[in-house]
C-alpha cells in the first residue's frame, strides 16, 4: 500500500514547497516576524568587535541551574534586556531550499505511512482528507506553538501556513488515495 502512495507523497512535497514559497515571497506572511533594530549599524559593529561565533545564545546566560539562582544572574534577568539570538554562518539559499524540500518529502512520506495504518484502500475522499489534514496540522503546527511559548516569536504566519499545508496534504492524498 505504501508504494502506491509514492505519487501523492511526491506531489505533496512539491505542493508544500511551492506553498511555502508563496507564503514567504508572494503573500509575505512573515514580513512582520522580524524587526530591524534602530541602531543596527552600531550593534553589528559591536558584534564584529566581540567576534561572536556562529551559534545560539540566551542573555543573560548561565552555565548551570545554580548560577541561574545567583543574585548576579537574577539582577541581570530583572534589569534586562533578556532575549535569544542566533548568529548564522553565511546563508546558503540553495542548501536551505533543498533541505526544505527534503523536510516536506520526509513529512509527506511519514504521513502516508501513518495513513496506511489507519485508512484502508478504497476509502472515500473525506475520510482520507480528514485524517491526513488532521495529522498534517498536528505535524506542522505542534513544534511552532511550543517554540513560541518559550521564545516569544510571532507565529501568526506559521499557524496560517500550517492550516494551509494540512489542507494541501489532505486534498492531494484524498484525491489520489488508492482504490480497493
Amino acid at each position: 500500500m505504501l508504494t502506491s502512495l509514492l505519487l501523492p507523497v511526491l506531489l505533496s512535497a512539491i505542493a508544500l514547497f511551492f506553498a511555502s514559497f508563496l507564503s514567504w515571497m508572494v503573500v509575505q506572511l512573515h514580513k512582520d516576524d522580524w524587526k530591524k533594530m534602530e541602531q543596527e549599524d552600531e550593534f553589528i559593529k559591536k558584534m564584529q568587535e566581540l567576534n561572536v561565533p556562529v551559534g545560539s545564545y540566551m542573555f543573560p546566560g548561565c552555565q548551570s541551574s545554580d548560577e541561574m539562582k545567583s543574585n548576579e544572574y537574577q539582577e541581570k534577568w530583572n534589569t534586562g534586556p533578556c532575549g535569544v539570538m542566533t548568529v548564522y554562518p553565511k546563508v546558503n539559499m540553495g542548501k536551505n531550499l533543498g533541505l526544505t524540500f527534503v523536510f516536506f518529502l520526509v513529512i509527506s512520506f511519514s504521513l502516508a505511512y501513518l495513513a496506511t495504518l489507519a485508512i484502508p484502500a478504497g476509502a472515500e475522499f473525506m475520510t482520507v482528507f480528514r485524517f491526513m489534514s488532521t495529522a498534517g496540522l498536528l505535524t506542522f503546527l505542534a513544534a511552532t506553538i511550543q517554540h513560541a511559548i518559550w521564545f516569544h516569536n510571532r507565529i501568526t504566519g506559521h499557524v496560517i501556513e500550517s492550516i494551509a499545508y494540512a489542507a494541501i496534504v489532505g486534498t492531494i492524498f484524498g484525491l489520489i488515495w488508492p482504490a480497493a
